[in-house]
């Protein structure tokens, strides 16, 4: 693979995924702490249930990712949908972190080399790119359904994390006279919503 196309892929998903990790902290520091740990319905995931599925995750796939498959025999994923009654906020968010740390490990060891090396997840064969991009689409889709939970929690208190309604043209404008170089759009919209919150 082009070399200088390669450091552009692992930068730019790198980038991504501390994206999006700001991102759900940032409708995380909205919560409650007992609102963690509720759910909807029978059928819902509580906001712990999907980081604790998400760290699970993390922490198989991007462990010994070169050389092991990414679905380790010690995982039990079932069990990461299980909140015990004692588990605590803190001990999600250490889960959380553990498996965010392991995944920008595993990504900064990468060289543009790696990138069409073959990888294993539950014995099906990907490249580097595939496993990555695999991941790109998983940690996104659980993300939203935190913002989701979050938003709902906070109902007219929700501090936005995108452009709120009604304020598209004022946010182009915003960046025109204050432009950021190599800001990513999460953090634009977070800085235009602070500057304008009392507006």
């Amino acid at each position: 693979m082009n070399q200088e196309l390669g450091r552009h892929y692992l930068r730019d998903a790198t980038i991504t995924f501390r994206a999006y990790k700001k991102l759900a902290e940032r409708a995380l520091d909205q919560l409650q702490d007992e609102e963690y740990f509720i759910t909807l319905d029978e059928e819902s995931n509580s906001v712990a249930v999907i980081m604790k599925h998400l760290a699970g995750n993390m922490l198989s796939r991007w462990t010994d990712f070169l050389t092991t498959d990414g679905e380790k025999p010690e995982r039990n994923r079932d069990m990461e949908f299980i909140i015990e009654p004692q588990t605590s906020k803190s001990e999600v968010m250490n889960y959380w972190e553990k498996g965010w740390q392991r995944t920008f490990e595993a990504l900064a060891a990468l060289q543009p080399e790696d990138l069409l090396r073959p990888v294993l997840i539950r014995g099906e064969a990907h490249t580097v790119v595939q496993a990555i991009d695999r991941q790109l689409a998983h940690y996104p889709y659980h993300i939203g359904q935190i913002v989701f939970l979050a938003k709902h929690f906070r109902s007219a208190s929700w501090n936005s994390l995108s452009i709120p309604k009604n304020k598209s043209a004022g946010f182009n404008k915003y960046l025109e006279q204050n432009p950021e170089k190599d800001e990513h759009r999460f953090d634009a919209a977070a800085r235009f919503n602070d500057a304008t919150k009392d507006t």
